[in-house]
């Protein structure tokens, strides 16, 4: 096992080597996917699914599995006889049935296995103007939605033949990028888009990637397997070890129960002492605060905050937050401490676990179905803010897949412009890492938290707002690329 300080260095080393390289689209930067930018394989998913589905026989998947992940791929034909039997599990299905459910499985399971460091260095590449390429044996249905949720506009992969009728024969076609192969196509991709390899950057963790790194001037092992450690030596190329994600045991899940246990104790006793005082809305904000406190104390998680000052500046206000998973709203509950009221669709309001609760904190439900008459549907909101209550939204509208926010939707700025408030962003770094997108279980850390200043926006043009709601979703990007104090 690696020593963490050392791959934490060594990943920060990587980091300081992209941005003191030259600017500009010569500058190739070529990521494997598997096992390089996520944890694992991203054929499992697909073949779990259709297991879970009873549309794959057993034993079609357990040999799928077996060859994959147990047995040499040492070349392209190894390679090939593998989708040989991956291409039975989708023979005559659609490319768009695949599509959809290669951006459902990187939404739900994929996605939260992507390695931080890696998300870390695309986004560094990506700011120096470098061409980012996603090089992989995988097929598009499994690259593409990763791609697309990492910003990289490039892909080499795997082509499936389609037939006369528009399905899949189940084979691959043209020659398929791994060993030799991923090395070729590498080159092509160069010589096309006048990338200068010399100058590149590559990472990969299997020993078939020896030729792709070998094709650069800058390679890099990542998480390599025996056989790449060893050529790793041999050549004198860095090799890295990215942390992943903590193991979850039993003491978690002890700590996990605390947590929620806590969060109901301290809200039901801070809006207990606030009734008995008279008011309901100082219980609230005792017990949203009380709540918040003793959770994060129970799950050992701590907040660091940036900008605190600007929570208390221009209150009432619409807080923005990128939702990465369940930890969010505790972090909101110790950070903001009351005084809010959460946003949600309508529908959660007759939810019998969550709607009672959610009723009780004011939430303000919104109906987003009715986009026919917007400004109506936002004034349960709109009611809170004028009453002088502050509101708290995910403008992504769900839990994003990597630390990448999603695409913001508009409501959250219609909202602040109906009420006359400014937006406040909260920049949450890292709660996607001590708990997963749809995990159960907290992991004790340290939450880093920027908030940014107010933005005003009674100014904004409404025919404009595409282009603003851009700019605040770029500040996010822009704030987690370059973290406070640490530039």
């Amino acid at each position: 096992m690696s020593d963490p300080d050392v791959a934490g260095g060594v990943a920060a080393q990587l980091l300081e080597d992209v941005a003191n390289s030259p600017e500009g689209p010569q500058v190739g930067a070529f990521f494997d996917y598997d096992g390089t930018v996520i944890a694992g394989y991203s054929v499992t998913a697909f073949m779990r699914h259709h297991l879970r589905h009873f549309d794959v026989h057993p034993a079609t998947t357990a040999r799928t599995l077996v060859t994959g992940l147990t047995q040499s791929l040492e070349t392209e034909e190894d390679f090939r006889k593998f989708l040989q039997i991956t291409g039975r599990t989708w023979a005559g299905r659609t490319p768009e049935e695949l599509e959809k459910l290669g951006r459902q499985l990187f939404r739900d399971e994929i996605g939260p296995s992507v390695y931080p460091e890696a998300w870390r260095l695309v986004r560094a590449h990506l700011e120096r103007g470098h061409t980012v390429v996603l090089a992989s044996s995988a097929t598009i249905f499994q690259v593409g939605p990763a791609a697309e949720a990492l910003g990289v506009e490039h892909t080499l992969y795997t082509s499936l033949e389609i037939d006369e009728h528009g399905r899949l024969t189940g084979h691959p076609e043209g020659r398929t990028p791994y060993g030799e192969g991923k090395a070729a196509a590498v080159k092509d991709f160069a010589a096309a888009h006048q990338v200068d390899l010399d100058a590149s950057f590559a990472y990969s963790n299997g020993n078939e990637d020896v030729p792709f790194l070998a094709t650069v001037g800058r390679p890099t092992a990542v998480n390599p397997s025996g056989g790449l450690r060893r050529a790793a030596a041999e050549r004198g190329w860095p090799v890295v070890d990215f942390e992943g994600r903590p193991w979850t045991g039993p003491v978690e899940v002890a700590r996990t129960a605390a947590t929620y246990a806590g969060m109901m104790g301290g809200f039901v006793t801070g809006l207990g002492l606030g009734l008995l005082g008279g008011s309901r809305r100082a219980g609230l904000n005792l017990g949203i605060g009380l709540g918040g406190d003793l959770s994060l104390l129970a799950s050992g998680v701590q907040l660091d905050v940036h900008g605190a000052h600007h929570i208390w500046d221009s209150q009432p206000a619409v807080f923005l937050f990128n939702h990465q998973s369940q930890l969010d709203v505790l972090v909101l509950g110790g950070l903001l401490r009351g005084n809010f009221a959460p946003v949600a669709k309508k529908e959660l309001a007759t939810n019998p676990l969550f709607g009672p609760l959610m009723r009780l904190l004011e939430t303000a439900f919104i109906d987003r179905a009715d986009n026919a008459q917007a400004r109506k549907a936002l004034e349960p909101a709109v009611e809170r803010l004028r009453a002088g209550t502050s509101v708290v939204i995910a403008p992504e509208g769900t839990r994003s897949a990597t630390p990448s926010p999603g695409r913001f939707k508009k409501g959250a700025f219609h909202l602040a412009m109906q009420a006359g408030v400014p937006v406040v962003p909260l920049v949450f770094r890292n709660t996607g890492e001590l708990m997963s997108r749809n995990a159960m279980v907290i992991h004790p850390g340290v939450v880093q938290v920027a908030v940014l200043p107010p933005i005003d926006v009674s100014a904004w043009d409404p025919a404009d707002l595409d282009e603003h709601v851009e700019s605040v979703r770029q500040l996010y990007l822009d704030t987690l690329a370059h973290w406070p104090g640490e530039d």
